[in-house]
């Protein structure tokens, strides 16, 4: 009778147990999704990857080329190899201080942006205002005002606060224009971290600042990692703000310097391309360390925590 009731109880519960460690079963639409990529012939995928890879690249390489080719060679494989148009724009076209310049602007807007970012989507994702739905309207329609419409109120601005040719203006208008995009996926990412969270460390004790601190920010790591380096990555190469509020070379930035290499009638190619690539490898370099956050960042704000 025993043996019997044991089995009457398995046939009712079918499955793993409570204690299995056996994965549970996936979705009906997720499975036909699997399916489907299996059926596909590897080829039809791999293929235009790499014709959109060789599309990418082919520029960069272009560029490295002339970069590392002595002057009057046309050949397509950069090899005898010279760093003489490094050294000229490094040295003699003052590549060195425009270097300095737009790493001050960069990590400056970074910081700026990140913190005011923060503290922005952290009032919209945990308090309610009678303009919270009107405000953030205001935030996405001013993503679609282009910078080259407010120069000349910038410049105005920043001529009566006598900030005309120093970093600080670049800083604060890099500043200005990101924080409305950044603001609004800070206070995405805060809204999946569970209220419930912090409630439990003011019980414990915090004030909101401490709990914030101790419980928020750690998990907003990947944003504010997303957040930051987009920050970075847009001032180091805008253009325009630096062109239109640095006069004098020594305050100048990396995008500005490079123009200055283009010629009315002639351009050096080596020296643009060197410059080129040494205003490309810190971004490489950020993007390749940050690549996991980044990733992580954006598939963020995408699922419900």
């Amino acid at each position: 009778m025993t043996a019997a009731l044991v089995e009457k109880k398995d046939a009712r519960t079918p499955g793993p147990s409570r204690g299995s460690s056996a994965p549970p079963p996936s979705s009906p639409r997720r499975a036909t999704r699997e399916r489907a990529f299996d059926d596909v012939p590897r080829w039809q995928i791999y293929v235009p990857l790499g014709v959109y890879l060789l599309f990418t690249l082919v520029p960069f390489y272009w560029m490295f080329l002339f970069a590392v080719r002595p002057a009057g060679s046309t050949s397509l494989v950069p090899w005898p190899m010279t760093g003489a148009h490094f050294s000229k724009v490094w040295n003699e076209r003052s590549f060195a201080v425009f270097f300095q310049n737009s790493m001050i602007v960069g990590v400056a807007t970074l910081i700026a942006t990140t913190l005011v970012a923060l503290a922005g989507g952290y009032a919209l994702a945990r308090f309610d205002f009678k303009i919270k739905g009107a405000f953030m309207l205001a935030l996405l329609c001013s993503q679609f005002i282009p910078g080259a419409l407010m120069l000349v109120p910038l410049f105005e601005i920043f001529k009566n606060l006598q900030m005309i040719n120093s970093l600080g203006s670049v800083v604060i208008a890099e500043t200005v224009f990101q924080l409305p995009l950044s603001i609004i996926l800070i206070s995405g990412f805060i809204k999946n971290v569970p209220v419930s969270l912090e409630e439990a460390a003011w019980v414990d004790g915090c004030s909101r600042f401490k709990a914030f601190c101790a419980v928020v920010l750690p998990l907003l790591r990947p944003g504010l990692i997303a957040v930051g380096s987009f920050a970075f990555v847009h001032s180091w190469n805008h253009f325009l703000f630096a062109l239109m509020f640095l006069s004098e070379q020594d305050k100048q930035t990396i995008p500005v310097g490079l123009n200055t290499l283009i010629g009315a009638d002639s351009v050096d190619l080596g020296a643009l391309a060197a410059g080129g690539v040494i205003a490309a490898v810190p971004v490489v370099i950020v993007f390749a360390f940050i690549q996991k956050w980044l990733i992580t960042g954006f598939s963020a704000g995408a699922v419900k925590g």
